[in-house]
């Protein structure tokens, strides 16, 4: 079995491989070089050098976008985890039509960012006018529109996820912690929470990268409105490279940032939740 893997891998890795090589790898990589240089077509590209870096970081609406979707971030991923952990603790409980339940939180999933963004729009936007606001009034409205739409769309997929690592736990430990008077949060706390914690990095993983990649919601919801100021970080990009000629430089420049940013962040998470699982498997 082993030789035949070791012949035919190479067969199967091959159109993969070159798959990922021209829609992600080759883009990537040109995306980078694009950064130093001045241009409005890939043809007319000029290298410039380090020129669109300083230009950058000079820009007070990037600076605004950095920091209001790092705030962003923070919300989302603490409200998404809290939430769909406990809304996976109710639905593992011998409950009638749990498995309902369980559809109705997953199908927001399901449906596009725009279509959310343009949905929550008008909804949030009719509950405002009972106090004479809309979503664009101020970037606050927009910020907690954004975490609402959000939390509604990810709170059923990261449910699913800690389901499963609840079920998987041993009912061994559970009934041990009963037979030595566990209470219930205590058994939440020492036995349930220990042992989902692949679960916790994995949700945790994605609350995060969602909600520093956050673009489709973000400009049905506000489009930035009001004067940018419910801009995120990709929006930002976006009308960065497409909204300002002879900013395509800057623009690619934000985006190689933007991925150093959410690349470094995430490992860095990743590797804070890890230690913490291999801690508690020990």
């Amino acid at each position: 079995m082993n030789r035949s893997v070791q012949k035919y891998f190479p067969i199967f890795l091959l159109p993969t491989l070159i798959v990922f090589t021209v829609i992600f790898l080759a883009p990537f990589i040109l995306g980078i070089y694009l950064s130093f240089c001045k241009f409005t077509t890939i043809t007319d590209a000029v290298w410039i050098g380090f020129f669109n870096y300083p230009r950058l970081f000079e820009d007070i609406i990037f600076r605004h976008s950095f920091w209001y979707t790092v705030s962003f971030t923070i919300v989302t991923m603490m409200l998404i985890n809290v939430l769909a952990f406990f809304v996976a603790l109710a639905l593992t409980k011998k409950l009638r039509g749990k498995n309902f339940f369980r559809t109705v939180f997953f199908i927001p999933n399901l449906i596009g960012g725009i279509i959310l963004g343009y949905i929550w729009q008008l909804l949030l936007n009719g509950l405002l006018t009972f106090v004479g606001r809309t979503l664009t009034s101020s970037g606050k409205y927009g910020f907690w529109g954004l975490v609402f739409l959000l939390c509604w769309q990810q709170i059923g997929y990261m449910m699913i996820i800690y389901i499963a690592g609840i079920q998987n736990i041993p009912w061994e430990l559970t009934e041990a912690a009963k037979i030595d008077g566990a209470t219930y949060w205590q058994r939440i706390r020492h036995v349930v929470i220990p042992m989902v914690m692949p679960a916790f990095n994995v949700c945790t993983f994605l609350t995060l990268t969602n909600g520093l990649k956050l673009f489709d919601q973000n400009l049905a919801l506000t489009h930035g409105a009001p004067s940018r100021m419910s801009e995120m970080l990709a929006l930002n990009i976006y009308n960065t490279f497409y909204g300002r000629p002879g900013y395509e430089g800057v623009g690619q420049a934000k985006a190689v940032v933007f991925f150093l940013l959410v690349a470094t962040i995430a490992l860095i998470q990743h590797r804070i939740t890890l230690s913490k699982e291999v801690k508690v498997t020990e």
